[in-house]
């Protein structure tokens, strides 16, 4: 009797079948195969980043290896190629590190991408290299990410390439960004300097959108903190890094409330069983669908009804991201390829047009002369024009708004004009129908990748002529026999606007009043332009996100330019936290010969947080207040205002006189 297949320990009978009492232990032993065998259905998408030589590819491999995820054959190439290098130590990252110029050089050229599962979730990582030479294999690595690992040598601390890659995962809305600081062993791991890294990667994260960041010190050369706790940290009380990379939430971070599908293919089988099958499928972007929802299918705005959800397994009751389905509809519309299905009452954007930033790949720069296509979910449409607005400088955060075009590993945001209209949402909002790619026709290389940054933008040169001037082709400035130069010498002085800007917290509204005060007691018009005030009424309607920030300051720059027509000064206290908005407002007054000052109330994020006057901070790291300037949101400081004032060395007093003295310098104020 054959009986290699019967449980170990287990009794049978005379007929092969198992005393009664040990029935329970092969139903224990069955289900504890079943849940070390069986297939985790979560997946998490990770992506590695950092500067070169940060130990990205050895803690990829130091998570392999100490999980228990290498074929013995793996191991045993690893081993002997390690011997063969001359190493007295088994190079774990050579199981990324394959291809030879990355071997002799010793850092990651090309993405690696390796899968690996334990009991609780599934996971691919992205190896991506760390060089600046090669960021667009950075943000190909990362596009899909859920997580993004951040490495930083406790030794050199956090350098402009730890940076570049920390905005990078912000800007691709990366949700959860785990930073850990390695090569602990190599400073006896020691407390101090874990915190000093952090610290100084908390400031510069302030000025990102970066939701979720976990610190971990660890040691990939050695293990520490990598799969298991370190015994050399025991003054770290955090989880090592597959505990937190099994355990992280991701499942909200789903958007399951607008419904977006985009149409890959068109199921026609014709086939004798199935005569008049119809059906659309793609893989679902967003929302729940199910049958019976009334949909409309875009860009051509045909509505109907789902009639079923078919899938390789049968019809389903609802379909969600990242399913895979074919949809059947009540009526036979036009649908095809490229075509978005959303429910009636809650579309995405349909326009010809959009802002989007661009990461350009290819080592032939953006030529305006070249024919591109933009591929956006399964829809290719030709591209009418990309307008350069401005480069992104990644180790300062500052806007380059010469640059007419964009090179080799550039980031930059771009007005993209198209030869029909797509179906998109934010990236922000849908990672999915807010991304794109940009194709050279002539060569069919991918050029640029890109997300789109918002929906509600005019296109074309008037309409971006009718946002920088607010004027229509249907009105023109009324004049009156009032002239300003006749007004300014009834009332005996000039008008000007004194524009305060920095950090929430910085005390911009504190001088401004006591400016405005000191002003009106020596019968000098003097009127304040607070942004809270302002948006109890003419600002009201705007949220706080970039589009409606930039709008905040274009508006109180056109009343601003007003009250200094009048002859009044005009005291501008506004966060206005990018330089280009600020530009704008300078530049509307210039263009009517009007006396511009640009006040930066200097004041570091820890100071405004220490003060935190209205409780914003507080709340915003509470997770309570999104977006806030410092926080959620990047501030971008003056680089050559008219005058700095140090919020920290300096009393209110001693600021307002040195704003006096600028307005009596410039001519604006008798002495």
């Amino acid at each position: 009797m054959d009986t290699s297949s019967r449980p170990s320990g287990v009794i049978v009978t005379g007929n092969g079948k198992p005393l009664p009492e040990d029935k329970a232990r092969i139903a224990e032993g069955e289900e504890v195969f079943r849940r070390l065998t069986e297939r985790p259905t979560e997946l998490l998408r990770c992506a590695t980043a950092g500067s070169v030589d940060d130990g990205k590819s050895t803690l990829i491999g130091r998570l392999l290896y100490d999980s228990k995820q290498l074929l013995a054959d793996q191991l045993q190439h690893v081993e002997q190629t390690s011997r063969r290098m001359g190493l007295q130590f088994l190079d774990l990252s050579l199981l990324t590190d394959g291809l030879r110029a990355e071997r002799e050089q010793g850092i990651t050229i090309d993405v690696a991408y390796r899968y690996f599962a334990t009991a609780q979730r599934r996971f691919i990582i992205a190896d991506t290299p760390g060089h600046e030479q090669y960021t667009r294999n950075m943000v190909t690595g990362a596009s899909t990410a859920d997580l993004a690992i951040v490495l930083i040598d406790v030794r050199k601390g956090v350098v402009a390439q730890s940076k570049r890659h920390a905005f990078i995962s912000s800007l691709l809305a990366i949700p959860h960004v785990v930073v850990c600081v390695n090569k602990m062993d190599l400073v006896d791991f020691k407390q101090r300097v874990f915190e000093e890294i952090v610290e100084d990667f908390d400031r510069f994260a302030a000025r990102l959108e970066i939701s979720d960041v976990t610190f971990i010190p660890i040691s990939a050369l050695l293990g520490d903190n990598v799969v298991q706790r370190s015994e050399a940290m025991p003054w770290y009380q955090g989880p090592p890094l597959l505990y937190h990379l099994e355990h992280v939430h991701i499942a909200s971070d789903r958007n399951l409330i607008d419904v977006r599908f985009p149409v890959q293919w068109v199921v026609r089988p014709q086939s004798a069983s199935a005569p008049d099958y119809r059906a659309y499928a793609g893989q679902v972007a967003g929302g729940v669908i199910r049958p019976g929802d009334e949909v409309v299918v875009l860009p051509g705005g045909q509505r109907s009804r789902v009639a079923a959800i078919d899938t390789f397994d049968g019809p389903v009751e609802e379909a969600f991201p990242p399913m895979s389905v074919a949809l059947r509809l009540e009526h036979d519309i036009d649908v095809s390829r490229g075509s978005m299905i959303a429910r009636s009452h809650n579309q995405p954007t349909v326009a010809n047009g959009f802002e989007s930033l661009l990461c350009w790949m290819s080592e032939r720069p953006l030529d305006a002369r070249r024919r591109y296509l933009v591929k956006h979910t399964t829809r290719t449409v030709m591209v009418g024009a990309i307008d350069v607005r401005y480069r992104i400088k990644v180790d300062t955060l500052h806007r380059d708004e010469s640059a007419a075009t964009l090179e080799l590993n550039d980031l930059g945001r771009a007005h993209i004009e198209l030869s029909s209209p797509l179906a998109f949402d934010s990236y922000r909002r849908n990672r999915l129908t807010g991304s794109l790619i940009v194709i050279d026709e002539a060569t069919n290389e991918t050029v640029a990748a890109g997300v789109i940054l918002d929906t509600e933008v005019d296109t074309g040169e008037a309409s971006a002529a009718r946002q920088m001037t607010d004027r229509s082709a249907n009105v023109r400035w009324q004049g009156t026999q009032v002239t300003r130069a006749r007004r300014w010498e009834s009332l005996g002085h000039t008008g000007a606007t004194v524009w305060f800007t920095g950090l929430p917290g910085a005390g911009k509204t504190t001088v401004a009043a006591a400016v405005e005060e000191r002003l009106i007691e020596a019968g000098r018009p003097a009127f304040l332009l607070d942004g809270d005030n302002l948006r109890h009424g003419l600002n009201g309607d705007l949220d706080f996100d970039e589009q409606a920030r930039s709008e905040n300051v274009r508006r109180t720059a056109h009343v601003a330019r007003l009250l200094a027509d009048s002859g009044m000064i005009a005291l501008v206290s506004l966060v206005s936290p990018y330089a280009a908005d600020r530009a704008s407002a300078a530049a509307l007054h210039a263009a009517d010969d009007l006396p511009f000052l640009e006040v930066f109330v200097d004041a570091p994020l820890e100071v405004c947080e220490r003060r935190d006057p209205k409780g914003l901070f507080e709340r915003a790291r509470a997770g309570k207040l999104a977006g806030l300037t410092g926080i959620g949101a990047p501030y971008e400081a003056p680089a050559s205002p008219d005058l700095a004032l140090d919020a920290r060395r300096a009393t209110v007093e001693q600021e307002v006189d040195r704003v006096i003295e600028l307005l009596i310098d410039r001519g604006l104020l008798a002495g």
